[in-house]
Formats: structure tokens, sequence, C-alpha cells
């Protein structure tokens, strides 16, 4: 937002650019768009992100966050905008040296060449302290009415914040939620159990608790069991062909979702289950190769485990092939 400001001060027509994947959505760039009064465009590039979250060239950060190898895709994909709509260049809002691993010189040096847009990327926050791009040579940018900011310190983002009398803004210690050490967690097992997974598959490790079956194959067998109603609504939208939906049919509760178990012999069920007093996960044996009439099973205990109002009483449960 400050560095479109800073653009806009000098007269220049600037578009918004976001890019929303399996980790991040462009929501706030949006309405950030709005609080600006500038035009906005969204580059889904959920699978071609997956791919480079994957296997990225210069590795991940503290989680897995592959904040070079992202940033330059994102370059990449907007270098693709710049010539298709006919801009002059691209902005950025990083600041030289406020995140050690992506925004230090080097780092910004180097996705700048990646992307191929070397002397078409500015950073307009800190521009003073970087070379000069083409655009400022030919006199479409002022350099001297650009900035000079470096640290990790927020203060002089937050004077600007005053001063352009910018209302609603982001916390300045956000990040993806490739930064966020317990869906790192859950990603590494998917991407361990399932390398050759999709967009799809990401999405619904944001969407309940994550637990791994096995068949008598050894196949991986994922299920997500949905933590409030928001996660159940969307594990009902997320389901694909061949993923099994089960919920309770009488009684508020979880609905899960079984991706990877899929039959076609499987019609729509209901099944009527006596819940235990108690029920142990220890007992039922989850790291165990099971059959498919056993995943099952095992799938409605765990249903059942987190509905504790529905213990030691008779529960119907329905059961439907997607």
């Amino acid at each position: 937002m400050l560095a479109a400001r800073v653009l806009m001060e000098q007269g220049v027509e600037v578009t918004a650019l976001s890019f929303k994947s399996c980790f991040f959505s462009t929501a706030k760039a949006r309405k950030a768009a709005e609080e600006l009064g500038i035009n906005f465009i969204e580059v889904d590039f959920s699978d071609e992100h997956l791919n480079m979250v994957k296997n990225p060239a210069h590795g991940y950060g503290k989680n897995m966050n592959p904040c070079i190898d992202c940033h330059s895709l994102m370059l990449k994909k907007a270098k693709e905008v710049m010539e298709r709509d006919g801009f002059d260049l691209v902005a950025t809002g990083e600041v030289l040296g406020q995140r050690p691993m992506s925004q230090n010189r080097e780092a910004l040096k180097m996705v700048e060449v990646t992307s191929g847009l070397v002397g078409r990327l500015l950073r307009p926050m800190s521009a003073k302290l970087m070379d000069e791009t083409e655009a400022e040579k030919k006199g479409l940018i002022n350099r001297r009415r650009l900035l000079d900011i470096s640290g990790r310190s927020r203060s002089p983002q937050l004077e600007l914040v005053k001063k352009y009398k910018i209302k609603e803004y982001s916390s300045p210690a956000g990040g993806c939620l490739l930064t966020d050490q317990e869906f790192s967690e859950k990603l590494l097992k998917l991407l361990e159990f399932w390398p050759d997974c999709g967009a799809g598959d990401a999405e619904l490790l944001k969407h309940g608790r994550i637990v791994w079956l096995k068949n008598e194959t050894s196949k991986n067998i994922l299920m997500v069991i949905g933590r409030d109603q928001k996660d159940n609504e969307q594990l009902e939208k997320l389901a694909i062909k061949n993923d099994i939906i089960m919920e309770m049919a009488e009684e508020n509760g979880p609905t899960s979702l079984l991706r990877g178990i899929g039959s076609s012999e499987l019609e729509v069920t209901e099944r009527e289950v006596k819940v235990p007093k108690e029920i142990k996960l220890s007992e039922l044996k989850l790291g165990e190769e099971k059959s498919e009439e056993e995943i099952i099973k095992t799938a409605l205990m765990l249903i059942l485990y987190y509905a504790p109002k529905v213990r030691d009483k008779k529960v119907k449960m329905i059961i439907k092939l997607i």
C-alpha cells in the first residue's frame, strides 16, 4: 500500500496485482486496493506454486516457506502481466533488510535476475539504496521522491501510514501458511505420502484435523475431520470424485472426508453405530494396515471420538461416495 502511494504521489498510474495459491489468498490485497482506489488483478497460480514448493531451487526458510523461489515465481508472472497489458514496470513493497532470508540485497537482486525483470523492477520503499531502474533513467519515475528505508524496524512505515491517512492495513508480522510450523508439518507428511499431490489435496490440510490411515497394500489414505461448522461446509465443497464423506445423520458433529479409498462398489449407506462410553485412540491402531471395511469402521470411531455428547448412545451415520 505504501509503495503504491509513493508512486501515486508522482502521478503514476498504479494497478494492484496479487497472487492466489493453496497457502495464501488475495483477500487482504483486494481490500487494500479498494482503499487506495486502484484497479486490481488476481492471478491464481495454485498448481504452479505447489509444484515449486515441492522442490524449491533455493530451499526453505524456517519452515516450508521457499520465499526466494516464491518471489521469483510471482515476479515472473508479474512480468507476463506487465508485457500483456502494456505496463512500464513492476513495483513491490519490499524493504531492504526487512526480512533476513528474502529481502537481503543478494536475494533481492537474485529474484530480479531470475524473473527477467532486470532494470524494470522498482522497490519504491528502498529505491535510493538500490540500482537505478530504466524508468528512473528515462524520467518516468522521479528518483528523488522515492525512499531509502532499510532494516527490520517498521517505524518509518508507520509514519507513512499516518502521512497518507491509511486507516486499515495488515499486521507487519504476517506471513503465509508456509511459515506456520504446524501447517508445515502437515504439508511435509502430505508430500511424503503423496508426492504427486495437487492443489486440491493441499487445500484439505487447512480445513480440519488430519489423520493418515493405511490400506492392505500400504497405500496411505487421507482423513480430514471437521473441527467446526465452517470446516464441515468446506469439506463438502472440496470433495471430489471417489472421496467418501461421513457424518452423523441426526446429531450435530464433525463431517469427515476420506481421500484415496474410494470404491465404485460403495453406495450411500446409513449405519447405526453403538458408541462406547470411552473411545481410546490407541485401540484404533491408526498406523496399522487395514481392509477397506476396517478403515470405514476406524473412520467412524474417529468422528465419534470428537463428538463426546453421543458417547454411550446409538448413532446413525451416513457414508456416501462422491
